[in-house]
């Protein structure tokens, strides 16, 4: 069905969406590459939500050279008014002949329009090229538009005996420089970056993207049932949008000085008088978040797994041994049967200087 040129073709458009890796959100990554006679005459892609799409920076680098052209894009061709006009209106006006495409638009509302709209028009269309690559590069905009949530990624640092800490909470540097830099990227890619109570009193992290450059700092989540966040903490200094998700609102002083430092509080408790982690959720996919990306200790990554909020863990190994009094990585209740284990499925497997990262689906 695809020819080893409409590969080639396709191959460049996705590397020209994974240029919006850290700026596009909340829209999808998207790139797309204009071809007439076998040679590339255009390309583009989304670099920020609110500014043209791929198609219409493709077509304009383009010119008159896109009639009669294929275009190349690894996302249906939105077919609607958001903040910019549809790129279906903007292909067909430009004389395209025919669109490939690396998969459909995963809103199930939209889904197909664009497609169909094009064909209306007399523009050949075909779809699936490298389907499973352009859904990695957008796999929390995919959740978030079927499963109305983000991805979920937990990352952690561990000894190779699965250590995150000693047991006096010590655990600054378990793992190199290359892997600390390496976890910023992903940092950097997510649309928020998630914690507890117990990593903010025990680390104070800051939670930002230092590390890497970065056009924009991902947004600040922390689970703290009890309010029990200190005002100084440095996660809710720097002027990055925060919130802050509790099980009690009986604190109202608490409250009015978190929202007059800018931070946005939500109180959303469970039966167990803990912070409803599946609420939450649903709440920020409301807010438009595509991946989260979870920096917190064993509790509350516990916790994400066994509520089936958890799509990706991320390890990295480091060459020590801490022993069996040292801090582990995720809490989950005693298992009594093999058959009640939590199953992975290894994605990626590689060294990241002298650390083991581990990039895993959870099953």
């Amino acid at each position: 069905m695809f020819s080893s040129a409409d590969h080639t073709f396709m191959s460049q458009a996705l590397r020209l969406a994974e240029k919006g890796l850290y700026s596009t959100a909340p829209n999808p990554r998207v790139g797309c590459v204009i071809v007439r006679n076998e040679q590339i005459v255009g390309c583009g892609w989304h670099e920020k939500a609110g500014l043209p799409h791929a198609e219409v920076n493709a077509l304009i680098n383009a010119g008159a050279a896109s009639r009669g052209a294929t275009a190349y894009v690894t996302l249906e061709p939105c077919s609607h008014f958001g903040r910019t006009p549809p790129c279906v209106n903007a292909l067909i006006d430009a004389g395209i002949a025919q669109v490939i495409m690396a998969m459909q638009d995963p809103n199930p509302l939209v889904s197909g329009r664009g497609l169909a709209l094009l064909e209306h028009a007399g523009i050949k269309v075909k779809s699936g090229l490298m389907q499973t690559e352009a859904q990695a590069l957008n796999v929390g905009f995919i959740s978030r538009m079927t499963h109305q949530k983000p991805w979920v990624r937990i990352k952690t640092a561990a000894s190779l005996d699965g250590k995150t800490a000693l047991n006096n909470g010590v655990s600054q540097w378990i793992t190199g420089e290359a892997a600390r830099c390496d976890g910023h990227r992903w940092r950097a890619r997510s649309c928020a970056i998630l914690t507890g109570i117990g990593t903010i009193l025990s680390d104070d992290p800051q939670l930002s993207v230092r590390h890497i450059e970065t056009p924009r700092q991902p947004k600040r989540i922390i689970v703290d049932s009890r309010l029990a966040i200190p005002l100084e903490a440095k996660a809710l200094q720097g002027g990055i949008e925060t919130f802050v998700f509790a099980a009690c609102g009986n604190d109202q002083d608490k409250i009015a000085a978190l929202e007059n430092m800018g931070i946005r509080v939500f109180i959303l408790p469970d039966s167990a008088g803990s912070v409803d982690l599946n609420k939450m959720m649903a709440l920020l996919a409301g807010l438009e978040i595509n991946e989260v990306l979870v920096e917190a200790g064993s509790g509350l990554n516990g916790a994400l797994i066994e509520a089936g909020l958890a799509d990706e863990i991320i390890i990295y190994l480091a060459p020590h041994l801490l022993g069996d009094a040292a801090q582990g990585m995720i809490r989950l209740p005693e298992l009594t049967r093999l058959d009640q284990k939590k199953s992975l499925r290894i994605k990626d497997l590689r060294l990241i200087g002298q650390d083991i990262r581990i990039t895993a689906s959870i099953l």
